[in-house]
C-alpha cells in the first residue's frame, strides 16, 4: 500500500512527512524561499528519501491562507499552486488542501498530556468549542467544534487579521506609533515573529532609545538576559496575545479551552508562562466571569500541523472508501 504525503506550509518553512497507518515519519523542514514552487519542494523531499511521486497516492497540504477554488496563493510566501496542475504533475489519486490552522486544530485531537504545559488551570466545558491560536510568521486562529460520536469539525478563519485591541494608555501610544507607520494595525502586526521586531522598534522610537536588535531571536535572547526594552516587548506581546485570545473565546464561545501553538513562544516559554497572558485573557469587564474557568495550555508537540494534515486526509479517504 502506497504511503500518503502530508505537508504543513507556513510563510517561512514547509514541513513534509510520510503518513502511513495513522502515523507520520521521515519529517523534513524546508525553507520556502529556497524553492520556486511547492511541486519543486515536494520532489526534492521525495528524492531525499529515494522516492518518486509515483510512489505516493495521496497528498494533504496544510496551507497558510484562506483555501478555496482551483488556484491558491500562500499568505506570507511567494508560492502558489493550481489544484489540477499539482495533482497531474505528481500523478495523485487525491489532493486535499486545507488551511494550516485547520490542520493545527485537528492536530490538537492527537495530543498527549506530556505535550502541553498549563498556562492557566480551569474546567473545560466538553460540549463547547476549543480555540487554537498561534503566533508564527503570522498569527493563526482556528476553532475546533465537538460533534457527535467523538468527532470534531474545524471552523477555519482569519482571526490574525482582526484589529489589535488596546487596553492601556501605554498600548494606545504604541498603537498610534504603529498606525503612523502601517495604517490599519492588525493583531498579527504585533503577534508574530516580525511583530516582535515592529513592537521593539515602536518602543525605541516612542522612548527615543537606540534600536540595536534586528530579529525575533535577538529580542527574545536580550529579554531573557535582562534587557529592559526587550523585556517590555515580550511582556506586551504576551499581554496582547492574552487579550486577543480572550476576545476570540467571547466571540466563538470556546469554553472548551485554549491551545497556544506556533513557533515564536517556544523561544521564551518560561517567560510566557509567568507573563500577563492569563490576566489579560480574563480582563473583560462585566464579562470576565465568562472566562474564569476556561483553561489554557502551551503546546510543546513537535509537529501538530503535520499530524492534523494526516487526520484530515484520513477523514477524506474514509468518506470516499
Amino acid at each position: 500500500m502506497k504511503p500518503a504525503l502530508v505537508g504543513d506550509i507556513g510563510g517561512t518553512n514547509a514541513r513534509f512527512a510520510l503518513w502511513t497507518e495513522g502515523h507520520i515519519s521521515s519529517v523534513q523542514t524546508l525553507a520556502t524561499a529556497q524553492f520556486e514552487t511547492p511541486e519543486v519542494a515536494i520532489r526534492h523531499y521525495l528524492s531525499s528519501l529515494g522516492r518518486v511521486p509515483q510512489q505516493i497516492a495521496d497528498l494533504c497540504l496544510a496551507c497558510a491562507g484562506p483555501v478555496s477554488g482551483e488556484h491558491f496563493r500562500f499568505t506570507n510566501s511567494h508560492w502558489s499552486l493550481s489544484r489540477t496542475g499539482l495533482s497531474q504533475a505528481l500523478e495523485l489519486d487525491h489532493l486535499l488542501l486545507i488551511n494550516d490552522f485547520t490542520a493545527m486544530a485537528l492536530g490538537m485531537t492527537r495530543l498527549h498530556e506530556q505535550q502541553c504545559r498549563v498556562i492557566r488551570s480551569g474546567q473545560a466545558d466538553p460540549n463547547s468549542p476549543i480555540l487554537v491560536i498561534g503566533p508564527g510568521t503570522g498569527l493563526g486562529v482556528s476553532t475546533l467544534v465537538p460533534e457527535p460520536n467523538n468527532g470534531w469539525r474545524v471552523l477555519p478563519g482569519e482571526g490574525g487579521h482582526v484589529d489589535l485591541p488596546v487596553g492601556s494608555l501605554r498600548e494606545l501610544a504604541l498603537w498610534q506609533q504603529l498606525f503612523s507607520e502601517f495604517g490599519h494595525v492588525r493583531a498579527e502586526d504585533v503577534l508574530s515573529g516580525r511583530g516582535l521586531v515592529r513592537l521593539y522598534r515602536a518602543i525605541c522610537t516612542l522612548d527615543q532609545h537606540q534600536a540595536h536588535l534586528d530579529t525575533p531571536s535577538e529580542i527574545s535572547k536580550a529579554a531573557l538576559a535582562g534587557d529592559p526594552v526587550a523585556i517590555e516587548v515580550l511582556s506586551l506581546f504576551c499581554i496582547w496575545l492574552g487579550r486577543v485570545a480572550g476576545n476570540a473565546v467571547l466571540t466563538t464561545g470556546a469554553r472548551g479551552g485554549v491551545y497556544v501553538v506556533g513557533g515564536v513562544i517556544p523561544r521564551f516559554s518560561d517567560f510566557f508562562l509567568a507573563s500577563g497572558f492569563a490576566d489579560s485573557f480574563c480582563a473583560k469587564g462585566c464579562m470576565s466571569h465568562y472566562l474564569e474557568q476556561v483553561p489554557a495550555w502551551l503546546v510543546t508537540a513537535e509537529y501538530p500541523g503535520l499530524e492534523g494534515a494526516g487526520v484530515a486526509l484520513e477523514q477524506l479517504l474514509n468518506k470516499s472508501a
